[in-house]
């Protein structure tokens, strides 16, 4: 019918048939109403893809009739027949759309092909949190393709709160868009993170003072004999269950022994709850460690450290257990709560030991490549954030240049004899 118009009449009249047929637009050739058996219909365009009889014939789906109106699916394919006659193909470049992956699909993909077997447990953790937790809820179903700077920068400043972690996901999309380039599921160099300015990250450095650490050592010993007393929270659903007296929690002795080799030794927290017996070598006092940050690592036990881990039983392969002795413990996050409350150090993070560890090797003059030897530093850079502790030195310099400045204040330039490693002295009689 040449004057039949696809209208929302039209469209109320058609009923089912045994097989499927498809009702054609007399006033836009190409453009028309499929209908199944099962009643369900849908606006299509058909079209030869090129030119000339043996073209192949294409057909496209617009929509299904009841999401979208006739006159806007008449629009659709109007433009679509449109960009036809400009040499397009748009079924095909549907279909070759439906391959490309979702930004979950390629996570899944990043973290099963290339992030698990080239990256370190703690690496692999971090990224699958941030990826599930944070880049999924927001792109998840979007086709990586079609991901834009803008979407990015978006989620970007979203998390302005956080920096770090801000600064985080970017690197971790941008990296897994440099690998979706690389086997060729997104365009090769199309990163939506790129030009996307990093926040700025003011590095937290927190050093324990004497009387801080003093206070530490008291609240580990108490944790582990008498054990620290908390009160029921009696806002809580769940209080009326507990007894209404105070409580008190005694932490276990391979919790306090790794507080204790944090401190000891510098070391980060997964290396001591992962280490196992056999990387400890008591006779030469050394830890051996096979995976570490940096790669494979020595570290020196000192005395302090040698009596905390002589202390121990060994009830499995790892030296500090948790409920199961075959297993590394994952964290310390309860007992490390209770001992920094009690002793008024609440916000004090367990990385701050090693931060505290190298304050006190740098401060005593012990000299920074001997500190990044003790910490594992595979780079001098990374132990130059404590060079403004490193005071021996600095103490000497400013000795020998506030020694001559007096000297010459006082009329007494020429009596001052500069001895090399200390600060400069007046001429006595012992020195002629």
């Amino acid at each position: 019918m040449a004057d039949l118009r696809i209208t929302k009449r039209v469209i109320g009249a058609l009923k089912p048939r045994a097989t499927e047929f498809t009702v054609w637009d007399g006033k836009m050739p190409g453009f028309g109403v499929r209908v199944r058996p099962t009643g369900a219909m849908s606006y299509i365009v058909v079209y030869r893809a090129g030119s000339g009889r043996g073209a192949p014939v294409r057909r496209y789906t617009i929509a299904g009739v009841g999401k979208i109106a006739p006159e806007n699916a008449r629009s659709r394919a109007q433009a679509l027949l449109g960009s036809i006659a400009h040499g397009h193909d748009p079924a095909s470049e549907k279909a070759a759309e439906r391959g490309t992956p979702t930004v979950a699909e390629l996570a899944d993909r990043f973290m099963t092909e290339h992030v698990e077997p080239k990256r370190r447990p703690g690496t692999i953790a971090f990224y699958r949190h941030l990826l599930n937790k944070i880049v999924r809820p927001e792109l998840g179903a979007a086709k990586a393709d079609k991901v834009t700077r803008g979407q990015i920068a978006k989620l970007h400043a979203k998390l302005r709160r956080t920096p770090f972690q801000a600064n985080r996901v970017l690197a971790v999309v941008g990296s897994m868009y440099a690998f979706g380039g690389r086997i060729g599921v997104v365009p090769e160099g199309a990163n939506p993170t790129r030009k996307i300015e990093k926040f700025r990250e003011d590095r937290r450095e927190r050093f324990l003072s004497t009387p801080e650490l003093e206070r530490l050592g008291a609240a580990i010993r108490k944790a582990e004999t008498t054990g620290i007393k908390w009160n029921v929270d009696e806002t809580k659903a769940t209080s009326k269950h507990v007894p209404k007296k105070i409580q008190r929690t005694i932490i276990g002795p391979h919790a306090a022994v790794a507080l204790r080799l944090l401190l000891f030794t510098g070391c980060r927290l997964r290396e001591i709850l992962h280490l196992k017996w056999e990387h400890v070598d008591f006779e030469r006092g050394l830890l051996f460690l096979p995976e570490s940050k940096t790669g494979k690592k020595t570290v020196v036990l000192n005395a302090p450290a040698l009596a905390a881990l002589s202390t121990l039983p060994r009830l499995g392969a790892f030296v500090v257990v948790g409920d199961d002795p075959e297993r590394p413990r994952t964290d310390l996050k309860r007992p490390w709560a209770m001992v920094t409350r009690e002793a008024n150090l609440e916000g004090l993070r367990i990385h701050d030991l090693r931060h505290s560890f190298a304050s006190f090797g740098a401060g005593g003059g012990l000299g920074l490549p001997i500190i990044g030897k003790l910490l594992g530093h595979t780079q001098s850079s990374t132990t130059m954030r404590y060079a403004h502790l490193d005071n021996d030195p600095l103490r000497r310099a400013s000795e020998s240049i506030a020694g001559h400045i007096a000297a010459a204040l006082d009329g007494k330039a020429g009596d001052v004899v500069t001895i090399k490693g200390s600060p400069p002295r007046r001429k006595s009689a012992d020195h002629l």
